[in-house]
């Protein structure tokens, strides 16, 4: 009997899409899942990495920030992972032949593709901080972390498919029309601006609660825009895989052999995140 798709997968990759009637494959989503044991592992793993880094760091208000960055840099790269991120690598290809005049006439895709991100991204970092300022937050305070701790272990074990959590997303893509209606450089800022919004399409990893999270809780917009920011660099910068002389379905395959270790790897830092945070508060409250 084949083995079900990870709940992750299930959730956050429809298999296709339908387009004036036809069919268009978002994605090839990688069959089965790690054993049992091998996502017990990784917990524990994650787990005791997170209590040893929180023995070695002291955190303060501006390594927090710096950790939560990196997270997010990570979980913007795992996005990719995402129908709206297979469509992106496919749709905003360079044309071929790919030779340095096509390179150059694709550059501003690219250029405009950031600048959508950056719109999006600061849209969405005004939100959440407007939000913090209209609830009675105090910033990083020791309760906080912990409320942000458990969520990530939460959502971690979710990803490692040892608990089921709430995960609420708009089953929405990015437009596959558009690059039909629009030039190239249009629907790079076009689609910059939808997913840098982060919750106008499908949610492929829990990370972005947590980010979320961590941005209302903190009351500041320099934080939510600089944690909303290393997100969408993160969700940016696999585009730059189209400068590399390989073909779409390669890049195609590799992502989809490499599908159950990015949701692993997703899961892993989450504990990691959770486990650090927690022990962190535990330690400076006695």
């Amino acid at each position: 009997m084949a083995q079900a798709e990870p709940r992750a997968v299930r959730e956050a990759l429809p298999a296709e899409c339908v387009l004036g009637g036809a069919t268009i494959a978002d994605s090839i989503t990688a069959n089965g899942h790690h054993s049992t044991g091998f996502r017990h592992a990784v917990l524990a793993l994650a787990v005791a990495g997170g209590i040893v880094a929180a023995a070695i760091v002291s955190l303060g208000t501006s390594s927090i920030l710096t950790l939560l960055c990196i997270v997010a840099f990570a979980g913007g790269l795992l996005s990719t992972w995402s129908p709206c991120g297979y469509s992106s690598l496919s749709l905003l290809r360079i044309d071929p032949p790919q030779d340095l005049t096509a390179v150059l006439r694709w550059l501003p895709t690219m250029a405009t593709h950031a600048i959508g991100y950056a719109a999006g991204g600061t849209l969405l970092a005004l939100a959440l901080a407007g939000i913090g300022w209209l609830l009675p937050v105090s910033g990083f305070t020791p309760m906080a972390l912990a409320g942000l701790a458990i969520v990530a272990l939460l959502y971690g074990l979710h990803q490692l498919d040892l608990i089921r959590m709430p995960y609420p997303q708009l089953r929405l893509q990015v437009s596959h029309g558009a690059r039909m209606d629009l030039p190239k450089w249009a629907t790079g800022f076009l689609y910059g601006g939808h997913l840098g919004l982060n919750f106008a399409t499908y949610v492929r990893t829990p990370i972005l609660y947590v980010l979320v999270l961590a941005c209302v809780l903190s009351g500041s917009l320099l934080t939510s825009i600089a944690i909303v920011a290393s997100l969408n660099l993160g969700r940016f910068v696999p585009l730059l895989v189209n400068l590399l002389p390989v073909p779409d379905w390669s890049v195609q395959r590799w992502m989809a052999e490499h599908d159950r270790a990015a949701i692993a790897t997703d899961g892993s830092i989450l504990v990691f995140l959770g486990s650090l945070l927690l022990a962190s508060v535990a330690a400076n409250a006695f």
